[in-house]
């Protein structure tokens, strides 16, 4: 994937809306397909399997399955869970969704989660240009690298707070 690609695909490429999962019940075969196209990256060498999926359920991060046939809810879980698993551990993971999911249905999640991965990748793509010489897309790794740094040790320790306030006697 050459730069031209990379900016393309992260200015237009993304997760399906709400309204265009499959409002029909799914098998996991079904269920795998349609995770391919769900990210960036999942097309590739990162890909989702079915033991992924069960270690998730027995996890709880996501809901089981019934008469092993997956709704939309479990796509949009599935699709967050790919995106966080890449900077999160399982059990951050877990409580990120546990919170976001508290007193909010699965769908109003997953709308301003999409609504969040398009303000992001087009952030983004915007740093990136096409004209780039060797030196100028080096600088441009290192910035992305010590922001990527800088966002998950924010993420981590902002995760650790809110743990924290959940335990604190009220």
């Amino acid at each position: 994937m050459g730069i031209i690609e990379l900016k393309r695909s992260l200015k237009e490429d993304r997760p399906a809306k709400w309204d265009r999962i499959p409002d029909i019940e799914l098998y996991m075969d079904q269920v795998l397909n349609f995770m391919r196209k769900q990210h960036i990256g999942l097309e590739g060498d990162e890909t989702l399997t079915a033991s992924m999926v069960n270690n998730y359920i027995k996890k709880g991060l996501l809901p089981r399955a019934h008469r092993k046939k997956y709704k939309k809810e479990h796509v949009a879980h599935l699709t967050a869970i790919c995106l966080f698993k890449r900077v999160l551990s399982v059990s951050d993971t877990d409580k990120l969704l546990k919170d976001q999911l508290e007193g909010q249905e699965i769908e109003d999640f997953y709308k301003k989660y999409c609504k969040e991965i398009d303000r992001e990748f087009a952030a983004v793509s915007d740093l990136i240009h096409c004209d780039m010489d060797r030196e100028e897309l080096s600088d441009m790794i290192l910035k992305l690298a010590i922001s990527s740094y800088a966002q998950k040790l924010a993420c981590e320790r902002l995760l650790q707070l809110a743990n924290e306030l959940d335990q604190s006697p009220l």
